[in-house]
């Protein structure tokens, strides 16, 4: 069983927008601190990575899809699709079934493709993170602390639909659920909460 666990994100978009840049730098220097690999897969010949995600050591870009990397034979039954409609919650015993977690959300697409039903019809295991839909870089994180640190999802310090307050008179309610930190707080990416507060007339979806 390898050491080191790989986190995959099928993107598929030529372009990336700024809140996904900011979900996939966040989710590089995590796992390069966990001495782990991230790496977005699927991507487009005309895929421009940012400065900073490429700068991260743990990152990697890759063009080939999940299905060419990990084939019959070739690690797939080593590879869990993270899930909403898996039977099973990820729990930490899947450390020792796992080598490969996978995300299987694509940004940007109109009308949007479910990769995540794609990846189920192409045989990979799944698991679930719970009923509320995360952002890429918490369900990253849940995954990380089930598996690296060992937590079980009922464990794990959580707040669904939180309200970020920007003034007296501003104020946004998130539609996801989030990891807190020790203050309670949603742990978002740096710079996340001054993107929402930039573009706070526009829909959450339209900062994808």
């Amino acid at each position: 069983m390898p050491l080191r666990k790989t986190y995959i994100v099928e993107h598929l978009d030529p372009e990336l927008g700024q809140w996904s840049e900011l979900e996939y730098i966040a989710i590089a220097r995590e796992t390069q601190r966990s001495g782990n690999t991230f790496m977005l897969s699927s991507l487009p010949e005309a895929f421009q990575v940012p400065q900073k995600l490429a700068e991260v050591p743990a990152f990697k870009a890759e063009k080939r899809g999940v299905e060419e990397i990990y084939g019959e034979g070739n690690g797939k039954d080593r590879v869990c699709l993270l899930d909403p409609q898996a039977e099973k919650d990820l729990n930490p015993d899947d450390k020792g079934e796992f080598d490969v977690f996978l995300f299987g959300g694509i940004l940007g697409d109109d009308p949007p493709r479910d990769r995540t039903s794609e990846l189920r019809k192409k045989g990979f295991k799944g698991r679930r993170l719970g009923p509320v839909q995360m952002t890429t870089d918490t369900a990253v994180r849940v995954t990380r602390m089930v598996i690296e640190e060992q937590f079980t999802l009922n464990k794990i310090p959580f707040v669904d639909f939180p309200e970020l307050k920007f003034n007296d008179h501003e104020s946004t309610e998130m539609p996801f659920r989030y990891v807190t930190d020790e203050n309670g707080k949603p742990i978002m990416p740096e710079g996340m909460v001054d993107l929402i507060k930039k573009d706070a007339d526009k829909s959450i979806d339209d900062l994808f």
